[in-house]
């Protein structure tokens, strides 16, 4: 009936300190990972285990073996790269639509819960995104507008919902970029968020939920 508990492999635990060392940023995405004679050493393993745990890391979304490279930390959180998989294989119409239902939850409770340094950091990121569109970089304007959505979430005062939205900042990124490159006369103007900022500040619950569905919406004509 019972079976008898196994002990954590090397090659989990090895896995296991990796990944502790990619979530707290001590190895951020986008850079390599140390050596591999270093690692042997540091984790006390052999190259066989070493490169065990590194696959697993690998296969799981976390590391990306890049000829010639080495290999680099692509993601935080087995989370954010199951994310980014998914994301990759659904259409920006269903992207949307998440977006719509996580947004639209945020907006409202921010509303209700938001205090005086989130309004302050909203608007500081709203300043960015009107200085973006002045200077016509697409680039800036979508990075200070992911921050600013971020801003409602951490003002809604719901971790989970928060947690939720932050692992998919960087496959929105990429799906924001290509929705807005797709209009050629994009107007920056017009995506600066000013009435859902409004609405927040006004603690406008009605209004704010209106502002999102309103976005959204031109998102979804955009691609029809």
């Amino acid at each position: 009936m019972y079976k008898r508990a196994n002990r954590v492999s090397l090659v989990d635990q090895v896995i296991s300190q990796m990944e502790k060392l990619i979530e707290n940023g001590h190895w951020p995405v986008g850079h390599k990972i140390p050596p591999e004679m270093l690692l042997m050493e540091e984790f006390d393993v052999s190259r066989n285990t070493l490169r065990e745990a590194v696959q697993a890391l690998v296969h799981a979304g976390l590391l990306e073996s890049k000829q010639g490279s080495g290999t680099v930390v692509r993601s935080t959180s087995v989370f954010e790269a199951a994310m980014q998989r998914q994301i990759e294989k659904t259409s920006l119409i269903e992207t949307l639509e998440v977006r719509l239902a996580l947004e639209k939850e945020a907006a409202q409770l921010a509303a209700k819960r938001r205090s005086e340094e989130d309004i302050a950091r909203l608007r500081a990121y709203i300043d960015k995104c009107r200085d973006a569109a002045e200077r016509r970089k697409l680039e800036d304007f979508i990075a200070a507008d992911i921050k600013f959505h971020q801003a409602i979430f951490q003002a809604a005062k719901n971790s989970l919902l928060e947690d939720l939205y932050e692992h998919m900042t960087k496959p929105l990124y990429s799906s924001i970029k290509d929705l807005m490159a797709m209009d050629p006369q994009f107007c920056f103007e017009e995506e600066i968020h000013d009435e859902l900022f409004r609405a927040i500040c006004d603690q406008d619950v009605e209004a704010a939920v209106n502002e999102v569905n309103e976005y959204i919406a031109q998102f979804k004509k955009r691609l029809t």
